[in-house]
This record gives structure tokens, sequence and C-alpha cells, in this order.
């Protein structure tokens, strides 16, 4: 079976990273979407997390990326998916991620897989990234590079 796992990816986190190839260990395919709304502003370009992805998972087998616009759930049925991946990381995660999940079975029949972030992970976010980044700290042990073991 086809997944897709969406997301802003702004930028893509190990967080990320962790939960993709968890997914790649239940479904043969997995489609990692970067959905983006042009009128909303973003730290990283699409393009350049579009490249920072690809790179990411160049070698590995089974792994398609693209930007895309829309909704979701109808963009995944599109590219064959019949399942969506979602990370959730705490119990607020867990209800956004539910509500999210209940509307897309409902009004779209596309199944949602909920995959719980690893705990050592589990406080790592885009949002987190982009804060302290903004604020000059180093959070480049959150991102998948070569010299992270985590991130490879």
């Amino acid at each position: 079976m086809k997944a897709f796992y969406a997301g802003s990816f702004d930028p893509f986190t190990i967080g990320h990273l962790s939960i993709a190839r968890r997914a790649l260990e239940m479904f043969e395919t997995l489609i990692i979407g970067i959905g983006f709304n042009p009128a909303k502003q973003r730290e990283r370009e699409v393009e350049e997390r579009l490249r920072q992805i690809k790179a990411i998972f160049a070698e590995t087998p089974g792994v398609t990326v693209f930007a895309y616009e829309g909704i979701t759930a109808e963009v995944a049925r599109e590219n064959g998916a019949g399942v969506l991946v979602r990370g959730v990381r705490n119990a607020l995660d867990f209800e956004k991620e539910k509500e999210l999940a209940d509307i897309n079975l409902t009004v779209f029949g596309m199944p949602t897989v909920m995959i719980p972030a690893e705990p050592s992970l589990s406080f790592v976010s885009s949002s987190m990234v982009r804060e302290l980044s903004h604020f000059g700290c180093d959070a480049s042990a959150f991102l998948p590079h070569k010299d992270n073991p985590k991130g490879k």
C-alpha cells in the first residue's frame, strides 16, 4: 500500500525523518508531500525544503517527494495513496490529529495512521528549531545531516 505523509516541513527535522522511516516499515511506498499555501509566510522557500527532503531520501527506494497545494486527502488519493500518515508527539497533537483524521475519513474516505514520536524526539518540532535559530542558537542537532547519527 502507498501512504502519504504530509506537512509543511519548515524545516524537516529528525522527528519527521523518524516518522518517515517508521512509515516505510509499514508501507511499500511513501509519498512525502510538502503542503504549502502561497499566502503564508515561511522561513524556508518550498523549493529549498523540496531539495533538502529529496536529498535525504535520494537513495531510499519507495519514497517520492513533491510539493503541493490543496486538500491533502484529495492530493493523496490523486497520487494513489490509500492512507495518510501523521506523526504525534503528545496528547495535544493527538487531539488535533484525531479531529483531522475524522474529517479526512468522513469527508474523503481517507484513513489516517498516527505514528507516535520516539520518546527521545517527542519535544522536537519545526517551530522549536525555527525559534532556536531565530535567536542565534545552534539547532543543527535537530536536523538530518551526515554528522548526525539520528539523521542518517
